[in-house]
């Protein structure tokens, strides 16, 4: 056993060892636990210390809305707990003589991105712990600090009711090895973060939930209401700096109501960028690396509008939130229709319904299919049409995406941090990942009267028209 192989199974021991004691946890006793740990990185004082770590650790995002991120995500969850059983019998059908009863998965790998890695872990943490798992983190390594504050946070609160602190751990140093070698042993691995990162959680040989990259795009039909939209989209798009997968990257608008958005996306800390910005904007959100290949420059992830337009060589106004640029391309050849991570928005103009919803369709499949769209009308066959058209996941209308995505408390979405993208997205779930995917369900069958159709019933209708 090598020195990583050695590390990784000692926190893996004591994780089975505090997971054996969960599991003879009744539900009032799991519910107690998630209330404390949730407490643990909900109240004003502890949010305040991570939002302010995550931020100066990484340079990424903004202390208020981390804040805000942190109180809407956690308490979120919780709400969702609250209302659900998730030890013992938790569903019985009469009818079909079945009993499901819920139990552990064990101990689960959770990875954790940069663009997050307070909220992330506070988040999943509660959802694991409701199926009375052990949980051990690999934070990012440029966000180890503010992990292990808020992982710190976690285990004083299981100490405090009286539960194994090693519930809930993580790797002290983490690097790609030891991520690796965690994965390779633990037994369900929750991978959020980026594309490679979620590559690997798939191909470590442990069952594991992974999510797509984001790329999100709305679509304004010609009866939306463009200031509603804008408002909505704005608060969306700014929020954090746009660290969440759900932040709009494009929109789509209606050329009716193409001007009195932009105006109202002005008033809102939009700037719009002219020719000569955008190509500089252009040059500098993509650059080529050391291996040879074009990817988002670090400089610009999660930082905001006025950083970006300094870097790229413009200024913009005091007050700025993001920054606009119009597509004049088709979505397989405009850059500006990849997933940006920053607060960039690209515009894109349609003259019909149709038109738009081929847009949306494909700048989600030139990046993000699987993801997430969204659509701002109020006409029941376009809603229709958008559910019934687009490869995505979650579909939302008439919401900001970055809240809407992961469960508000203005819509029915499961409230979480990691989104499946199916196997559009490469993944092995289209839902967003909560409570409900870290426990294994055992289903009991009693015998029931038997209930066998006729061969008429199954195939008469072919029969008639095709012949025996």
């Amino acid at each position: 056993m090598n020195d990583n192989e050695a590390l990784i199974a000692k926190l893996v021991a004591k994780a089975r060892a505090a997971q054996a004691v969960a599991a003879t946890w009744d539900q009032a006793r799991t519910d107690e636990i998630c209330v404390a740990v949730g407490w643990s990185v909900y109240n004003d004082e502890n949010i305040a210390i991570l939002a302010r770590s995550a931020v100066e650790e990484t340079g990424m995002g903004v202390v208020a809305d981390k804040i805000t991120k942190h109180k809407n995500k956690v308490f979120g969850v919780l709400k969702d707990l609250s209302t659900v059983r998730s030890v013992g019998l938790i569903e019985v059908d009469e009818a079909k003589g079945l009993r499901k009863y819920a139990k552990p998965v064990g101990v689960v790998g959770a990875l954790a991105p940069v663009t997050n890695p307070t909220a992330t872990p506070s988040s999943n943490g509660l959802s694991i712990l409701k199926g009375r798992n052990a949980v051990i983190f690999a934070p990012h390594p440029k966000a180890k600090k503010s992990s292990a504050l808020a992982i710190g946070f976690m285990r004083a609160a299981l100490a405090k009711v009286g539960a194994p602190e090693d519930l809930v751990q993580m790797i002290d140093e983490p690097s790609v090895e030891l991520t690796q070698e965690l994965m390779r042993q633990v037994d369900l691995v929750v991978a959020t973060g980026g594309g490679a990162m979620v590559k690997a959680a798939y191909s470590s040989g442990t069952p594991a939930y992974g999510v797509g990259p984001g790329n999100a795009v709305q679509l304004l039909a010609e009866d939306a209401d463009p200031a509603d939209a804008a408002a909505k989209i704005a608060v969306s798009k700014a929020f954090d700096n746009a660290t969440s997968c759900s932040s709009e990257n494009s929109v789509v608008i209606h050329e009716s109501l193409y001007a009195r958005f932009v105006e109202a996306m002005k008033g809102k800390g939009g700037y719009l960028c002219n020719t000569v910005e955008k190509a500089k904007l252009r040059n500098w959100i993509w650059v080529t690396g050391k291996d040879g290949h074009e990817g988002l420059n670090p400089k610009i992830i999660a930082k905001s509008a006025q950083v970006i337009a300094e870097g790229a060589g413009f200024s913009v106004p005091e007050g700025t939130r993001f920054l606009m640029a119009e597509a004049a391309d088709t979505p397989e050849k405009e850059q500006f229709a990849q997933e940006k991570i920053s607060p960039v928005l690209t515009l894109w103009k349609c003259s019909f319904f149709d038109e738009g919803l081929d847009l949306v369709v494909r700048i989600t499949d030139a990046c993000g299919t699987g993801h997430s769209s969204g659509i701002f009308t109020f006409r029941q066959d376009y809603i229709d049409r958008m559910g019934l058209t687009m490869r995505s996941s979650r579909i939302m209308v008439r919401q900001g995406m970055a809240s809407g995505n992961g469960g508000t408390f203005a819509n029915g979405m499961p409230s979480t941090v990691t989104l499946g993208c199916g196997t559009w997205g490469g993944n092995s779930t289209t839902e967003n990942i909560h409570w409900k995917h870290f426990v294994n369900i055992s289903w009991l069958s009693l015998p029931l009267e038997p209930s066998r159709p006729t061969d008429e019933q199954i195939f008469g209708e072919y029969w008639k028209k095709y012949g025996i």
